[in-house]
């Protein structure tokens, strides 16, 4: 099977020099870096390297367009059907891919998330009307995920062009991945996790670049904004008003991240609509895999 590795960068000129070499040595057909407009000296690293390395193409942005587009963009030009998502500070195993090709062999997988040593299979959860998800219990097999990582996972490339891939909504950053998840799952696609594909990911060295404070607030927002634009089950919508609302009442700094999401109220109601029209597997049957 042929795979094309993507990896989006941000002035990540020093991740580029230490990690790029060790994607390029992994067995892929391509290795696709989309510079989002850094300012560094990632694009001329990345020019003087790129003569030598045949299988590495370069696609230039001239400002920063985020997370959310560059890995579209990067999904978009991929040769393969088959497309890794690497962040810029993940490092593969030289042989991670050779655990991947047997499950695409199951056209109804759109995704593998890779294995991360010090993280798992995801686990979601429906907890007090709210989207929750942590860590699985390790095994030696692969196991169903609730989501593939935007940052170290495969993707069915024609899977994800159906799905129209990350949602810009979530820009800058965080839930775009679970979110593509979920509706994968909801058009009875599955998801997994395996062990043997390891990558050693050095996290958040990009969104450090924000305060926490920032980052917290947008991972909030974007939290709400998955479930509004997800969630049809009537039962689960009314315990969210609920416990949202008991939020409101008993956590004042949560009314920031709360406005923030209704500012983009207009923008998700459409895209409910469609994820109800769509979906072919109910909200409570996804959660049931993961009890």
């Amino acid at each position: 099977m042929d795979f094309s590795i993507v990896i989006p960068n941000w002035n990540g000129e020093k991740l580029l020099r230490k990690n790029l070499p060790k994607v390029l040595a992994a067995h892929a057909n391509e290795v696709v870096v989309v510079d989002d407009g850094s300012t560094d000296g990632s694009t001329e690293f990345l020019k003087k390297i790129s003569p030598k390395e045949a299988k590495l193409r370069i696609l230039g942005l001239k400002k920063n367009y985020g997370f959310v587009y560059a890995c579209n963009l990067g999904m978009k030009e991929a040769r393969s059907e088959a497309v890794v998502l690497l962040n810029n500070d993940v490092i593969p195993q030289e042989d991670f891919l050779r655990y991947i090709s047997s499950h695409f062999q199951d056209p109804n997988l759109f995704a593998v998330s890779l294995h991360e040593p010090n993280w798992s299979w995801a686990k979601i959860e429906w907890k007090r009307g709210f989207f929750d998800h942590s860590p699985g219990i390790k095994s030696r097999v692969a196991h169903v995920s609730g989501w593939a990582s935007g940052g170290s996972a495969v993707f069915r490339k024609s899977i994800w062009e159906k799905l129209g891939g990350f949602d810009q909504i979530y820009h800058p950053f965080y839930w775009e991945d679970i979110d593509l998840s979920y509706r994968a799952w909801k058009r009875g696609y599955k998801i997994i996790w395996e062990p043997k594909a390891i990558v050693h990911h050095e996290h958040e060295q990009t969104v450090s670049r924000f305060s926490p404070d920032y980052v917290r607030r947008i991972s909030e927002r974007n939290q709400l904004l998955f479930i509004w634009k997800n969630i049809s089950d009537p039962k689960m919508i009314l315990e969210h008003k609920f416990f949202l609302g008991r939020r409101l009442m008993f956590y004042p700094g949560y009314w920031r991240p709360f406005l923030a999401a209704l500012a983009k109220f207009p923008q998700v109601l459409p895209r409910w609509l469609r994820e109800r029209k769509e979906k072919k597997v109910a909200d409570r049957e996804i959660f049931v895999e993961f009890t």
